[in-house]
């Protein structure tokens, strides 16, 4: 009987064990979880553009004694967007302009960043118009043309035109 008795408080004992581990078992849970990583990016964003494709500027007076008058035009202007490092515009034109005659370009710089030139005879090499530009977004940004008489005689009766081209590049 003895036994017995052992057998069932055995068996008790290995119930009651089994039981709290099921019981142990439904009331925990773990699970590893992976976090989704979000990747992203801004490339560097460099736009500049003009608001008028065609200037126009006619010689036509002059005092007797001195040379023609030189004539100015500031009906077009610029916009520009950058975010990457310092920039700098540059200007140049496409052909070269009679001996007799200088076009030249003075660019407004964006109102909080950079620094404009003096007023720069154009040729067909890039020279600076602005420089010292920070990241920046400006619109309606003044370009002032001018065409003078570049020599000491009075430059020849002519008609024609070129291209200017603006370029924003790293400073």
């Amino acid at each position: 009987m003895k036994t017995r008795k052992m057998s069932v408080l055995i068996l008790t004992l290995v119930l009651l064990v089994g039981l709290y581990g099921i019981a142990q078992a439904d009331t925990t849970a773990t699970q590893t979880v992976s976090y989704e990583t979000v990747s992203y990016e801004v490339t560097e964003i460099n736009a500049i553009s003009v608001s008028n494709n065609q200037v126009t500027l006619t010689m036509n007076a002059a005092t007797a004694g001195a040379l023609p008058d030189a004539v100015t035009n500031d009906t077009t202007s610029y916009s520009i967007t950058t975010n990457g490092a310092t920039k700098k515009i540059t200007a140049k034109i496409d052909s070269p302009m009679p001996e007799d005659l200088a076009l030249r370009v003075l660019l407004d710089p964006p109102y909080i960043t950079g620094a404009s030139a003096v007023e720069v005879t154009l040729t067909t090499s890039e020279e600076i118009v602005v420089s010292g530009i920070s990241p920046v977004v400006a619109s309606g940004l003044k370009i002032l043309y001018t065409l003078a008489p570049a020599g000491t005689t009075p430059p020849a009766p002519v008609e024609d035109s070129t291209t200017v081209t603006f370029t924003l590049t790293d400073s």
